[in-house]
């Protein structure tokens, strides 16, 4: 995903809102996005080490305060958007804390073993403004049973939301999850800037 500049840049060409973007890199996804550790998607694959609580705490304690320390006031709402893993990952987070209103998940891996039943389950800490959720079309195509089942999980995903009365948009994109990845961020933090 980059540094963000490119996902900034394609944001202001579609005329979104004024916003700051904070993007996070250098990350290992598979331990720091998951939020429990589960095998990894294929035999012999890393796997999951479900270390996420501890990036939500940076996160929450390290990141966000001294990113706003740096904006000459404080922010309207804070979103939380993230793609792949960290599309999981900014949907779990409303689960934990209430620092985020609105959330973008793009082409989420809401395919996580658990995730659904989990969210199911429990009570969000506060109700979101608005979440936004994307996949490609061909997502579902692929031979690895994990991942195989990632539409049904969106779809049930956008039925909690909207079972819950929040806003939400289910976007299906053309290609795989590797299509167009900068332009699927984009059109999430856009519908979240504008819902």
């Amino acid at each position: 995903m980059g540094d963000g500049s490119e996902v900034y840049k394609r944001c202001r060409e579609l005329d979104c809102p004024p916003f700051t973007l904070v993007a996070i890199g250098g990350l290992d996804w598979n331990r720091e996005l998951s939020p429990w550790a589960c095998d990894g998607t294929i035999r012999d694959a890393e796997p999951f080490g479900g270390q996420a609580a501890g990036f939500l705490d940076e996160l929450l304690k390290q990141i966000i305060p001294q990113a706003e320390s740096s904006l000459p006031q404080p922010p309207a709402w804070r979103g939380v958007a993230g793609y792949s893993l960290a599309g999981l990952f900014a949907l779990w987070a409303l689960w934990q804390t209430d620092v985020f209103e609105r959330a973008a998940s793009a082409s989420g891996s809401l395919w996580f073993p658990g995730f659904i039943d989990y969210a199911r389950e429990r009570t969000m800490t506060a109700t979101p403004d608005a979440t936004y959720l994307s996949l490609g079309k061909k997502e579902t195509k692929t031979p690895n049973r994990m991942m195989r089942h990632v539409l049904d999980d969106t779809r049930a995903m956008e039925e909690l939301f909207i079972e819950r009365d929040i806003p939400t948009t289910l976007e299906l994109n053309p290609g795989n999850h590797f299509a167009q990845t900068d332009l699927r961020m984009v059109r999430g933090i856009h519908w979240i800037l504008t819902h």
